[in-house]
């Protein structure tokens, strides 16, 4: 009969510590699953809010990121000497277009040398990520390359922090949703749109930093100096000479323009000085 009666209680005390333990679990997945909101009236005639949910951090979207390409922005720089700039330019247009890409901009100028005619120009256009290294292998086929750089910047830990801020603030304005259904008054009213709307405008900011990210991402941005190359003229030198002989004439005529200049005043008061003595000499000569 003791025997029995130990039994039963160990049985009960095995049935309610497995009761407890279902009921603590449920209450812990409910409090995860189901975030809670409370409101209550604050001093200042606003409503002050407290939430409690899941909240991404920034860590957690960096492992969801971390299977996935990093973020980077690729910057190309390239100088191209070539025969003839305006056709060259048509020429990568075309390509660009062939690449799924676009032109952002472009200019054709003169820049003659020594009066022989000369072209450069600079075009700048936008390739797909996934296509600009072949697009790139094709322009340098165009002409000689004089110099090239690309330049990626890493972007990665800046797209996380902004998907993870966006993340958080887009469910800051969801519960900022509910808490404004609950609203029962017209300064809580009041309170909670002022509230949403500054969330929301910081949801509108961090939207388009990740759609301008997003597109200088996904295309690469190429800028493409055009030159032709300088003309070489074969004159031996008698263009040479014969410069430098026409600026040493015109160096001497220079000079005997200034000493005419001097000597002019003095030559006339010599010749008054010299008019007055033989006037004097023929009167004396008279007497």
């Amino acid at each position: 009969m003791k025997q029995t009666y130990q039994l039963l209680v160990v049985l009960l005390l095995l049935i309610g510590t497995s009761v407890a333990g279902c009921i603590s679990q449920e209450s812990t997945e409910s409090s995860l699953q189901s975030p809670q909101v409370t409101m209550y009236p604050a001093s200042d005639n606003r409503v002050a809010y407290e939430y409690s949910g899941d909240e991404m951090s920034a860590g957690e979207i960096a492992s969801d990121l971390s299977l996935s390409e990093r973020k980077t922005i690729t910057n190309v720089d390239i100088y191209l000497e070539v025969d003839n700039a305006s056709k060259t330019v048509e020429n990568i247009i075309a390509m660009a277009t062939a690449a799924d890409g676009y032109v952002s901009s472009s200019s054709v100028y003169d820049s003659s040398y020594d009066d022989t005619p000369r072209q450069e120009g600079y075009i700048t256009v936008r390739i797909p990520s996934g296509n600009y290294t072949a697009f790139l292998k094709d322009v340098e086929n165009l002409g000689d390359v004089s110099s090239k750089s690309i330049i990626g910047t890493d972007v990665t830990e800046e797209y996380i922090d902004l998907e993870a801020r966006l993340s958080n603030l887009q469910k800051q304005e969801k519960r900022l949703t509910e808490i404004l259904n609950m609203s029962t008054t017209v300064e809580e009213v009041l309170s909670v749109e002022q509230e949403l709307e500054r969330v929301r405008g910081e949801i509108d900011s961090l939207t388009g930093r990740l759609q301008y990210l997003d597109n200088r991402i996904d295309f690469a941005t190429i800028n493409i100096r055009i030159t032709e190359p300088t003309p070489i003229t074969h004159s031996w030198g008698m263009r040479d000479a014969l410069s430098s002989s026409i600026q040493g004439f015109v160096s001497t005529v220079r000079v005997m323009v200034i000493l005419v200049g001097y000597l002019l005043p003095i030559a006339i008061v010599f010749s008054v000085l010299i008019f007055i003595l033989l006037a004097i000499r023929r009167r004396v000569h008279k007497k």
